[in-house]
């Protein structure tokens, strides 16, 4: 079964993507995947600020996308574009880190208005790692995740049409991965 690694890029522990990646993710694991979650704040953030590119946390990271079939690539929107946390974990990336990989991106804002944010602001990075093959991008917004409880006893609950987007992606996600492993 294939690989997956989700980079989630938020430093907020109670965000709303957290519940559109939970979701994502113990979907993928109950259809047998094996997937790893890299939360890029658990990178120290003297590691990721002054680019040490030898912190044995950057290689452990890196590692983990350099194994990987397929990466998801899930952020925030902050001033119209993905997460500087993001960015600083992106430019630790080797320079073709991302070659030969399917990427998944996922985005939740406030509002519609940064649809396009993924493909204007993410997608040229992404490429200059060498992502070439993508599934359909999601971008959620804050109103189609409901947040309840608090602390350890945070849940999420996403809305019928955020959950249709998400199982589409999924299937395209098991879809191109068959494809590879032929």
């Amino acid at each position: 079964m294939a690989n997956i690694v989700s980079i989630i890029a938020t430093p907020n522990q109670s965000s709303r993507l957290l519940g559109v990646t939970n979701y994502v993710e113990q979907q993928l694991r109950e259809q047998g995947y094996e997937l790893t979650t890299l939360q890029v704040t658990s990178i120290p953030a003297e590691d990721l600020i002054f680019a040490r590119f030898d912190s044995p946390e950057v290689a452990k990271a890196n590692a983990l996308v350099e194994a990987a079939d397929a990466v998801i690539i899930a952020s925030p929107v902050y001033k119209a574009s993905y997460s500087g946390i993001l960015k600083t974990y992106l430019d630790l990336l080797p320079q073709k880190g991302l070659d030969n990989k399917i990427v998944a991106p996922i985005f939740i804002g406030g509002t519609i208005a940064h649809l396009l944010s993924i493909d204007y602001s993410l997608k040229p990075v992404l490429a200059s790692l060498g992502a070439r093959h993508y599934t359909s991008s999601i971008y959620a917004t804050d109103s189609q995740v409901t947040r309840t409880g608090q602390g350890d006893d945070i849940a999420f609950a996403l809305n019928d049409e955020l959950k249709e987007r998400l199982d589409k992606t999924i299937q395209e996600l098991r879809v191109d991965l068959a494809r590879r492993s032929l």
